[in-house]
């Protein structure tokens, strides 16, 4: 289900867990969303830790994703920070809305499952958004900056980072400058376009290093630097170390 949104409630003790490159901690009442599961790496519960998770397909998301631009906001924190610490009537609107999803998801003998299903999942992300925008502020996303960002993003998230990490190449894809890509990023998510495509291509060297099957050389020409140097000094300027000492 690496794919799957990971959606998990903690009901009861700690867990640590390697998320995006660092430490993050979730315990009781919080709340963890995953987009991407290759972003998880060490999981390390203590004996008390009790989590529901509710797994949703990307397609499946789609279709019941409220036609909100706060999501796309709230997407791109999610992938920053993933863990919301909920209020006591948080908690419980949360529990509530994971036991209607259970609840609805046994219940098949429904003539309109898809639709009864597709409302609960709905529910459950519309509090989702909610219980963000009381953390983080509410924002309302204009329509075509939340389109230019969602494009963005699924460039990032197919890969193209491999062979592109100037924001002129995705701005000339969007149709738009550089220097307007980089400041509707600024405004929806509060960092600029680089960083994205810095924070997409760290990430995926930093999986690549750890799993130590691929040769330094070889990384580097995954990603299609021109020289070992250069790929060297984009490591450690994003990661603050070399590769080679990265891997020790």
């Amino acid at each position: 289900m690496a794919e799957y949104l990971a959606h998990a409630y903690c009901r009861a003790g700690v867990c640590k867990i390697e998320y995006n490159g660092r430490q993050i901690e979730m315990g009781e009442g919080d709340v963890l969303i995953v987009r991407k599961g290759k972003l998880v790496g060490e999981i390390v519960p203590d004996s008390g830790f009790c989590v529901k998770v509710i797994y949703v397909s990307p397609e499946f998301i789609a279709r019941s994703t409220p036609q909100s631009n706060y999501g796309t906001r709230g997407g791109l924190s999610l992938f920053l920070e993933p863990v919301m610490h909920l209020t006591p009537g948080q908690q419980e609107i949360m529990k509530r809305d994971f036991e209607a999803v259970e609840f609805r998801l046994g219940a098949r003998e429904s003539h309109f499952y898809q639709e009864v299903m597709l409302n609960a999942v709905q529910a459950m992300i519309l509090d989702f958004f909610d219980f963000h925008s009381h953390i983080w502020g509410e924002s309302d996303v204009p329509l075509t900056s939340a389109s230019i960002m969602n494009r963005f993003v699924a460039m990032l998230e197919n890969g193209e980072y491999r062979s592109h990490r100037e924001v002129s190449y995705y701005a000339e894809k969007l149709c738009v400058s550089a220097k307007y890509l980089s400041e509707v990023s600024k405004n929806v998510s509060g960092y600029g376009a680089n960083f994205w495509i810095n924070r997409y291509a760290t990430l995926d060297i930093v999986r690549l290093l750890r799993e130590k099957t691929l040769t330094l050389v070889e990384i580097s020409d995954m990603f299609e630097f021109s020289s070992q140097a250069y790929f060297s000094r984009y490591v450690q300027q994003n990661l603050g170390v070399s590769p080679s000492e990265y891997r020790k």
